[in-house]
Order: C-alpha cells, then sequence, then structure tokens
C-alpha cells in the first residue's frame, strides 16, 4: 500500500486558517459538519460555502507537495484517454492526462485515495504518478472526452 508524506505536518484546515480562508471558528463548524456528514473535510468546506474547491487543492499542494494541473486548457490525446474506463474515472473523480511507455499521470479531486490508484495500477498494467485537479475540472474532463466517444 503506498504511503503519502506530508511536505508540510499541518492538517488541511490549519493550512486554510493560515492562508486566511477560514477563521478558526470556521475551522471548527467545517469539522463538525464534516463529522456529522462522514464526508471528507475538503467536501464539507466547499458544501459549507466557506471556500472553494481550488482553495481545497491548493491546501493539498502545499500539504502533499502534489502538483497542481488545471485542465481547463489542457488536451488529453485519445490514446490516453482510453487507457482508463470512463467507469473507474466517475468512481474516483479522475482523468487519465499523459502516458509514457508503462508510466500514467493521472488528474485526481483526491490523490490521497490509495485505493483509486491500486485500481487504475490493476487494470491498466501501469505505474500511476498523480497531479491533483478540482473535481469540478475532472467531471468537465470526463464529460468531454469520455461522453462524446
Amino acid at each position: 500500500m503506498k504511503q503519502f508524506r506530508k511536505t508540510v505536518n499541518k492538517q488541511l484546515g490549519e493550512i486554510l486558517v493560515e492562508r486566511g480562508v477560514l477563521s478558526r471558528a470556521k475551522l471548527e463548524e467545517v469539522l463538525v459538519f464534516q463529522k456529522e456528514k462522514g464526508i471528507l473535510f475538503g467536501e464539507a468546506l466547499v458544501a459549507m460555502k466557506l471556500g472553494t474547491e481550488e482553495d481545497v487543492v491548493q491546501a493539498l499542494t502545499c500539504q502533499y507537495g502534489f502538483p497542481y494541473l488545471p485542465l481547463a486548457n489542457y488536451e488529453i490525446a485519445p490514446e490516453v484517454v482510453a487507457t482508463v474506463s470512463p467507469d473507474l474515472c466517475k468512481q474516483y473523480c479522475l482523468v487519465p492526462i499523459d502516458k509514457i511507455g508503462r508510466s500514467l499521470t493521472l488528474a485526481m479531486a483526491n490523490p490521497l485515495n490509495v485505493q483509486a490508484l491500486e485500481d487504475v495500477e490493476k487494470a491498466t498494467g501501469c505505474s500511476v504518478q498523480s497531479f491533483v485537479s478540482t473535481a469540478t475540472e475532472i467531471n468537465s474532463a470526463i464529460n468531454r472526452y469520455y461522453e462524446t466517444r
């Protein structure tokens, strides 16, 4: 199982407080909402309209060092799209963006999802590297590249 190492030893919420996205009081509200709903911190933050997907992505980039890749103007080759099934992309909110030999690069809303990485590696026979993008960007890419096929 893959292990991810934090480049900054702080929780996502703490990073967002430091960046001025959240106050400490709002952080506590998000944590309570997150626990009640059983969802990820970033999902809770966005659902409560206290931050944006971009805020979460930037904090993840800071926390784990995942590179951020905005997908809006990114072109993905058809042969790369064909490497991962649309069902897998939708299930894990990810999209393949590049493939060189047996190395596949993904854009993921949750690059910490080890099960997603393992399932993609198993399905493709490739080793996987991930970038982080927003769920909105990834869903738009899925619609663009898979719904038109």
